[in-house]
């Protein structure tokens, strides 16, 4: 080995005996983080309530806050708008081929949502809301999902005592002990199962029979056969029995409806359809369906879970009229007490007049 070689070799253990104690030490740089700094960034909450922080909001606060802070984003009642999520509804969805994953339906924990939109939210301007802020998005949050009533304020005292709907959906994953067993053993390769042997044939037991065979046909007049039966309108067909015609009851006309007035009224429901559908193939969603509501009761449409106050009017009497929707379109809340409906109503008498033109016009 050369002179030089070895030199080199030499001066880079040397810096490396130097440079080893001065990586043991402090660099003097930063100072030791405040007890109010690291307040600030202990916000985890845990699901016995652990971490909250003192403070309340109530459901109104929390609607307003919402569509201040959360609506552009997840819609104005938790509908989802564009690629982000929904958090209201899904109820009964998880066994599903396509589950709505909601706050409602899915999250066990409400420390989980009080944690995520006080740590995490709004999105790009994360942690402006206050303890009492946070408290009432998600007080109006559980207003949405229908499991708190409108008058219903959350503090850090009865937080834990709000159980949600899916709390006892999950398990242990316990796949460990339960399956990985059944892969561990010593996998057979060959003559693994007793040899199949063909006894009989379907052609040995002659399980076709042989000749004209009746064929059913639900949808042809009763008596009527294919085969050996005798064919529809042919002799032995016995002629049908006249039944005598009753003349319907004429139904009252409907008045015309103003086109201006329907047209109107359609652009209003651009504010009702993230929450109801109208018209052929309309279903439930996180309101009922609505076509043919002007004459139908409260309360009526069959498979929609309404609030007990909506409920209890329907069985009450009360009808949908174009007088009775006025009234209830201009202040849902006010009108029923307690309906899980979150829209504020419409406050102008012109526009009400106009969307019930338009559902009207969608009467089948």
């Amino acid at each position: 080995m050369s002179k030089s070689v070895l030199k080199i070799l030499a001066t880079t253990a040397l810096a490396g005996l130097i440079a080893a104690p001065a990586m043991a030490q402090t660099l003097g740089l930063g100072r030791p983080a405040l007890p109010e700094e690291i307040a600030a960034w202990d916000v985890a909450v845990e699901p016995d309530g652990t971490g909250l922080p003192v403070g309340s909001g109530d459901v109104f606060t929390g609607e307003d806050l919402w569509v201040e802070n959360c609506a552009s984003c997840h819609g104005d009642f938790g509908e989802g708008a564009g690629a982000y999520p929904v958090i209201a509804g899904g109820e009964d969805t998880l066994t599903n081929r396509r589950p709505v994953k909601t706050v409602g339906s899915y999250w066990p924990y409400l420390s989980t949502v009080f944690d995520y939109v006080h740590r995490s939210m709004p999105f790009g301007n994360a942690q402006i809301l206050s303890a009492d802020d946070t408290y009432a998005i998600v007080a109006y949050i559980l207003y949405s999902n229908a499991i708190v009533e409108d008058d219903f304020t959350l503090s850090n005292e009865n937080f834990t005592d709000v159980v949600m709907p899916n709390a006892e959906g999950f398990y242990v994953d316990d796949r460990v002990e339960t399956e990985f067993p059944i892969f561990v053993h010593d996998v057979c390769m060959s003559d693994c199962t007793a040899p199949v042997h063909i006894t009989r044939r379907a052609t040995d037991l002659q399980s076709t029979p042989e000749g004209a065979v009746t064929v059913f046909a639900p949808d042809r007049p009763s008596g009527v056969m294919d085969g050996a039966g005798a064919p529809e309108g042919g002799e032995g067909a016995a002629a049908p029995a006249e039944a005598p015609v009753e003349e319907a009851a004429a139904e009252p006309a409907m008045p015309a409806l103003d086109p201006e007035l329907v047209a109107a009224g359609e652009g209003l429901w651009r504010q009702c359809r993230s929450c109801h559908q109208i018209g052929e193939g309309a279903r439930n969603g996180t309101g009922p369906l609505l076509t043919d509501v002007v004459g139908r009761h409260a309360g009526g449409v069959e498979g929609f879970r309404y609030s007990n106050p909506m409920t209890q009017a329907g069985e009450e009497g009360l009808i949908w009229t174009p007088e009775t929707l006025d009234a209830f379109l201009a202040d849902p809340r006010g009108y029923m007490r307690g309906t899980r409906m979150s829209f504020r109503g419409l406050r102008d008498e012109a526009d009400r007049q106009a969307m019930i033109a338009y559902l009207q016009s969608q009467s089948q």
